[in-house]
């Protein structure tokens, strides 16, 4: 690809992956203190969000577990480092489909008046094919190891700690924390007194110990089909190397932060790879953000680097990024002031440098990476990952819920701007030597069977992707797959059903997943070959996740019930705190109900055990003294003909505290009018009840999203209320869409 408005002081060169430009800018900031956001109000900030999920209960009786089961420095020298863009992703068990999961254990739920959704009758089990290889075979397998990671955590996550390299043992209790703020501060600590390199357990591990060294790590396809290589653990491994070595050069040293603003190429994996090495602490800001977005969390992490590309294509367009790297820079100059500037080139810094660099042997709760929230529920906020708790569990949770063997060809499709790509392209995989696709395009360029021509050209066996992902299909040999996943917003039974029966054929169990940037990896999700399958739902917890539902009050529900979803104990890969502001950390997570981790969504369990995720708990509605979810509400508006989508928001009402403010999407060539918006109105009565009628219903041609498929409700609230404050909008796919939602506001809510 041609360099377009490059830095006129950039020179370039030529590699045969492309040409490559770089320029290294010290930037000279004032001390990150003069900045560190101490409120006490801090929202609750967007999350790397994914779908419904149900799950095991576990109730405490007599202190026990009863198992209801189916129930800086200143930034002196801040450089920016640019490279050219090279040429260059379910579960179940076999039982009777009579008796639920509850009675197969022998164990009774109670049963609420709670309206359960339709698809929870349909259970889904998975293939004896797969059955027979999984890790995890049944149902009784997943109960066992479950029971063992609550009631017995030292010696089951010792197991899983004991297959990769540690310079120095742990020397206290493998998981010490404290999740009540009435006891004092709120922490979670892993391995404390260990000593390793996440890097080297990803790669030199691998390679001298594993012999994986000439087995394919990436699969990398380009923006243009005709833009592909595979990349090997060793080539990686001395990519990295490299790349740490140029880094070393420029001063970069442990502990400092190292922003990386960078499209889906070889050179992110090296950069945070890198990062990870020598132990410095990566920020990745997703390539679609915006320049103040940048230099937002440039200045937040007080990043001594920052490795950007010149530009990258997106389709046919292309996104000048070394332009927003210059005006997030010039945005940062403005702020603080003192900013110099000076140029290199990456690419011969690269080529003379060493291909062996010793890694930087870090204490197990050293950070591993800041990566800032997606701020679809306000301001971002750094979320702090730490090197050994992070390894354990994205590489279980990889090896486990994707059942990942030797032989699998996996892809991913989320951008490694966010958690997904962060947990399931880089750190997850890689610790289990899989073969992962890396694509750097989008789903309809050249044409809208791109996702599925990389499936049929590399033959992927593990799939995981958005919702929003999964629409369009042309024919394409896709047999290779065995296992399906979704990532993001939450997806409908519908779409799940067409997910299974067309994409995998009816053959391939489909995991549900749910997680957050904050937990670092899936904490409520099926496994392929143990679980069966509802629709829409998330099934069950992973191993060391401990659910409850909680009301209003704090008071704890059980059996089938709703309410705000939380867990009453950390797992290794749970986030340690907000980068620079325990505060926020503390009044976020764990102030609202002492004792938990408040993940900020509402849930369901039915009367089989079997999570549901309802949506962000603001989110829920309370009308007239009646707890409701939003997505309960969609759901009833989308069996209506006529509607495509729908998202439903709360706006005060005088009388009854809250009212529901719905916005539909129709289908091609039909019509929004008052006889539509009085049929939808019925249709919620008739499947929920009088209480859940719609107060306004807007006609929404379409809805703001995130570039990742999350619908931003945030922003339908505040045009629900009318507010034009939206803030920052740089997360949206497009923008346009909250301009044409105010002008078509409902009438009678101005």
């Amino acid at each position: 690809m041609a360099a377009t408005g490059s830095h006129p002081c950039c020179r370039w060169a030529t590699s045969n992956t492309g040409r490559v430009a770089a320029c290294l800018y010290p930037i000279g900031l004032v001390d990150v203190t003069h900045h560190k956001d101490t409120s006490s109000s801090c929202t609750r900030s967007g999350l790397m969000q994914t779908p419904d999920l149900p799950g095991l209960h576990a109730q405490r009786e007599r202190r026990h577990i009863k198992y209801l089961v189916n129930q800086s420095a200143p930034l002196s020298n801040q450089t920016i480092l640019c490279w050219h863009e090279s040429q260059h992703s379910c579960c179940c068990c076999t039982h009777s489909s009579s008796t639920s999961l509850l009675d197969d254990i022998g164990q009774s739920a109670s049963v609420s008046t709670m309206v359960v959704p339709e698809s929870q009758e349909k259970m889904y089990y998975p293939p004896d094919d797969l059955k027979r290889d999984a890790h995890v075979p049944d149902f009784n397998s997943y109960l066992a190891l479950y029971r063992k990671s609550l009631e017995n955590p030292e010696a089951f996550w010792k197991e899983i700690a004991d297959e990769f390299f540690w310079k120095k043992p742990a020397t206290g209790p493998l998981l010490q924390y404290n999740f009540d703020v009435t006891k004092g501060n709120i922490y979670v600590k892993c391995m404390e007194g260990a000593k390793t390199n996440m890097c080297y357990n990803v790669l030199d591990r691998l390679v001298k110990e594993k012999n994986f060294g000439e087995k394919v790590a990436y699969y990398w396809e380009g923006n243009s089909p005709d833009h592909h290589m595979a990349i090997t653990y060793s080539q990686l491994l001395s990519q990295v190397c490299r790349c740490a070595n140029v880094l070393k050069e420029m001063g970069v040293k442990k502990g400092d932060r190292v922003s990386i603003y960078l499209p889906m190429i070889p050179e992110l994996v090296y950069s945070m790879l890198a990062c990870a090495r020598i132990g410095a602490v990566h920020s990745i800001v997703f390539a679609g953000f915006s320049s103040e977005s940048l230099c937002e969390r440039i200045i937040d992490a007080s990043s001594c680097v920052l490795v950007t590309a010149d530009g990258v294509y997106r389709g046919e367009k292309l996104i000048n990024l070394k332009q927003i790297a210059d005006e997030a820079l010039e945005k940062c100059r403005e702020k603080l002031p003192g900013t110099r500037t000076v140029t290199l080139v990456v690419d011969e810094a690269m080529r003379d440098s060493p291909e062996e660099c010793e890694p930087e042997w870090l204490d197990a709760e050293d950070p591993l990476f800041i990566l800032y929230t997606s701020g679809s529920t306000g301001k971002p906020k750094g979320v702090l990952h730490t090197v050994a708790g992070y390894l354990l569990y994205t590489s279980l949770t990889f090896k486990y819920v994707f059942d990942h063997h030797h032989d699998d060809v996996y892809w991913c499709t989320a951008d490694i701007g966010w958690i997904t790509g962060h947990s399931y392209i880089t750190y997850g995989p890689l610790a289990n030597g899989a073969t992962s696709v890396l694509f750097e395009g989008i789903p309809v360029h050249p044409h809208v069977g791109r996702f599925w021509e990389i499936i049929e050209k590399y033959k992927v066996t593990k799939f995981y992707t958005a919702p929003t992902a999964i629409r369009l299909l042309m024919k394409y040999d896709l047999s290779s797959l065995r296992i399906l996943g979704t990532v993001g917003e939450p997806i409908n039974p519908e779409a799940w059903q067409w997910y299974h029966e067309v994409v995998g054929q009816g053959r391939c169990p489909v995991v549900d997943t749910f997680w957050q940037t904050e937990t670092g990896g899936h904490v409520l999700t099926p496994l392929p070959a143990a679980t069966p399958l509802k629709p829409g739902s998330a099934t069950f917890p992973f191993f060391g996740v401990e659910p409850a539902i909680l009301n209003e009050h704090g008071e704890e529900l059980e059996g089938e019930a709703e309410g705000y979803l939380v867990f009453r104990r950390p797992w290794p890969g749970i986030m340690r705190s907000v980068y620079r502001n325990h505060e926020c950390f503390e009044n976020t997570y764990f102030k609202k109900f002492p004792g938990f981790y408040v993940t900020g969504d509402g849930c369901k369990r039915d009367k089989d055990g079997y999570y549901w995720i309802t949506g962000r708990i603001d989110d829920m509605l309370n009308v007239s003294g009646h707890l409701m979810s939003t997505a309960e509400v969609e759901a009833a508006l989308t069996k209506h003909p006529a509607v495509a989508e729908a998202a439903v928001v709360s706006r005060p009402h005088a009388v009854k505290g809250e009212c529901l403010y719905c916005f539909v999407t129709l289908k091609h060539s039909r019509e929004f009018n008052h006889t539509l918006q009085d049929e939808l109105k019925r249709l919620v009565r008739e499947k929920i009840g009088p209480i859940a009628t719609p107060d306004f219903i807007q006609n929404a041609p379409a809805l703001p999203k995130t570039r990742s498929g999350k619908i931003m409700r945030r922003i339908l609230r505040q045009i629900a209320r009318n507010e034009k404050d939206l803030g920052d909008l740089s997360t949206l796919a497009d923008p346009k869409v909250v301009e044409e939602l105010f002008s078509q506001r409902c009438e009678a809510a101005a």
